[in-house]
């Protein structure tokens, strides 16, 4: 049975675009392909061989879309509470030893970007803070050992 990926719509749009995009270069690396083998011995060309594994490359990536759009369940925010900790959930909790306040918003995989504060439902500290509420002290097994964090606010 197929993975289901969680996204917001937007993650879905940007997936659709990412594969209209890669659906476009089919032609071009097909081209690249033909003018290679029209310069003759195939077993000393180079730019038949190049050409050969962008083409296996981009083959891979469309695949990975098509299996990612085919399996998005897209998240509706306004079924999303703040009771607990869930999806789409914007968290801020403190790191409980270095009494440092981290926030970020927990996202799809595919949508994961720690630099602009999504963070990857897939990651062991996501993990940890689901399903859990405000005040909750909660431990994450993290390759490092375990941390702990203290949920302190769960917002949209």
């Amino acid at each position: 049975m197929a993975e289901i990926h969680y996204m917001t719509q937007e993650g879905l749009d940007k997936l659709k675009k990412d594969l209209a995009e890669a659906l476009a270069q089919r032609p071009v690396i097909s081209a690249a392909i033909a003018e290679a083998r029209e310069k003759g011995d195939l077993s000393e060309n180079a730019e038949y061989d190049a050409a050969r594994e962008a083409q296996g490359l981009l083959e891979v990536k469309i695949a990975k879309l098509k299996d990612l759009v085919a399996n998005a369940k897209v998240i509706d925010g306004s079924q999303i509470g703040t009771d607990k900790v869930q999806m789409m959930n914007k968290v801020k909790v403190e790191n409980v030893a270095l009494k440092t306040v981290m926030e970020f918003t927990i996202v799809g995989e595919t949508e994961a970007d720690f630099a602009h504060g999504k963070l990857a439902a897939t990651t062991p500290i996501a993990k940890a803070l689901l399903g859990h509420s405000k005040g909750e002290v909660v431990e994450a097994k993290v390759p490092s050992g375990i941390m702990k964090f203290k949920i302190l606010d769960i917002s949209l």
